[in-house]
C-alpha cells in the first residue's frame, strides 16, 4: 500500500537560505508521523510544501495518492490543516466560521450548517457558538481551527504545532481529539516541540535539523539509539552547580548538561544503581546538597539534544528562520502564508485558490 503521505528530496530556498535541503518522509495511511526539529529545522516549511501553500524549488511530494505539484486542487479537497496560528475570522461567530469553511468545500448551506453544529459539540463549543471569534480565549480558538480543519472529514491532515499555547487541560483534551480521528482512519503529520506530544501521539517521529531528516524511528527506538542512562541531580545551591558538575563528569560517558534556572543537571553514564550510589557518595564528601536526584532512562528529550545540539523549547516555533524571509514577501500577496495570513490559511486550501 502505498504511503497517504510521501515526499521525495524537497529542496527550498529563500535567498541564501536553503530551508529544505533534500527532506524524504513518508506516512503510512492511518498512522502519525511526529516532525520534530529545532526553530529554523525546516518543519513548517515542509508543511507548507505538502499542504500546497509554497511550491519546492525541487523534488516530488504525493498526498493521498495526489501529485501535490501536478494537481494542488485535488489535493486541497483532500486534506486537513490547522497552523500554528489559528485562521479564523474573528468577527465572525464559531457558528458562522465554521459554515463558511463549510461552503468554500462545496456543501450546502444546510450541510454546512449541520456539520458546523456537529463540531461544535464535539469540541465543547456549543455554548460559544454565538459567540464572535475575538471573544474567545486562545484555547478556545485553537479548538475552534483544529474544528475548521476537520469540517469535510480529510483522510490526511496536517496539524503544525496544534498545541502550542494551551494550558495542560486542553491540550490534553485536544489530544484525546487527535487521538479519536487516527483511530478513525485518519492520516496525520505532526509537528510539535512538546516532546511528551509526540512521545503520546505518534507512531514514528522524524528528527529534521538544518532542513534535512537526521533520524527516524519510534520513540522507543530513537532512544534506544542514543542509549545509557541518565543522573538527573537538582542542586540546592545556585552557587554549588559548577562544583556538582565537576564531581559529577568523573561518571560522565559525555559531557553533562546544565540547567541554570533550575539548576539541574544531567549526567550521561552507565552502571545503573551502582553509579548512582557512587554518585550521591561523592557529592554528600563534598558537601553538595541536593534537592532531588534519581536514574532514568533516555527521554526524547535527550534525543533531541544529542541529535541536534539543542534543548527543545516548549514555545511556539514563530517561524522557520527561511519562512520569515517568505513571510515578509508573502503577506497579502497570496505569499507561502496564504492571503494576507500569519501562516497556512485553510480558507485558501477550502477554496481550493493558488498560493
Amino acid at each position: 500500500m502505498a504511503p497517504a503521505i510521501q515526499a521525495e528530496n524537497l529542496v527550498k530556498t529563500f535567498g541564501d537560505v536553503r530551508a529544505l535541503d533534500g527532506v524524504s518522509l513518508d506516512v503510512p495511511e492511518g498512522t502519525v508521523l511526529g516532525l520534530l526539529g529545532p526553530n529554523g529545522a525546516g518543519k513548517t516549511t515542509t508543511v507548507r510544501v505538502l499542504t500546497t501553500l509554497l511550491r519546492p524549488d525541487s523534488g516530488r511530494a504525493v498526498v493521498a495518492g495526489v501529485d501535490v505539484l501536478k494537481h494542488p486542487n485535488q489535493v486541497r479537497s483532500l486534506i486537513g490543516l490547522s497552523g500554528q496560528y489559528a485562521a479564523v475570522d474573528e468577527y465572525l461567530t464559531g457558528f458562522e466560521n465554521l459554515t463558511m469553511v463549510g461552503e468554500l468545500y462545496q456543501m450546502s448551506n444546510r450541510a454546512a450548517k449541520a456539520r458546523a453544529l456537529e463540531l461544535l459539540e464535539w469540541f465543547s463549543l456549543t455554548e460559544a457558538k454565538d459567540r464572535t471569534a475575538k471573544t474567545y480565549s486562545g484555547g478556545m480558538r485553537r479548538r475552534l481551527d483544529l474544528a475548521a480543519a476537520l469540517v469535510v472529514r480529510p483522510p490526511v491532515m496536517f496539524l503544525d504545532e496544534p498545541t502550542t499555547g494551551l494550558d495542560p487541560r486542553n491540550r490534553l483534551a485536544l489530544w484525546e481529539v487527535i487521538e479519536t480521528l487516527v483511530e478513525q482512519g485518519t492520516t496525520l503529520l505532526l509537528t510539535t516541540q512538546y516532546l511528551e506530544e509526540a512521545d503520546r501521539l505518534a507512531h514514528d517521529i522524524a528528527v529534521v535539523n538544518h532542513g534535512r531528516v537526521i533520524a527516524r524511528g519510534t520513540a522507543d527506538q530513537l532512544k534506544a539509539q542514543i542509549g545509557g542512562e541518565r543522573i538527573v541531580v537538582v542542586v540546592h545551591e545556585p552557587g554549588l552547580v559548577g562544583d556538582a558538575v565537576a564531581a559529577l563528569s568523573r561518571y560522565a560517558l559525555s559531557e553533562p548538561t546544565v540547567e541554570k534556572n533550575t539548576r539541574r543537571i544531567t549526567v550521561p553514564v552507565s552502571g545503573g544503581a551502582r553509579v548512582l550510589a557512587d554518585a550521591i557518595r561523592e557529592l554528600d564528601s563534598r558537601g553538595i546538597e541536593m534537592d532531588d536526584i534519581g536514574l532514568r532512562r533516555p527521554t526524547l528529550d535527550d534525543v533531541f539534544l544529542t541529535l541536534t545540539g539543542h534543548v527543545a523549547e516548549e514555545r511556539p516555533e514563530e517561524e522557520d528562520g527561511a519562512d520569515a524571509k517568505a513571510r515578509g514577501r508573502g503577506r497579502g500577496k497570496g505569499g507561502p502564508d496564504g492571503p494576507g495570513g500569519p501562516g497556512p490559511d485553510k480558507r485558501a486550501v477550502a477554496a481550493g485558490k493558488e498560493s
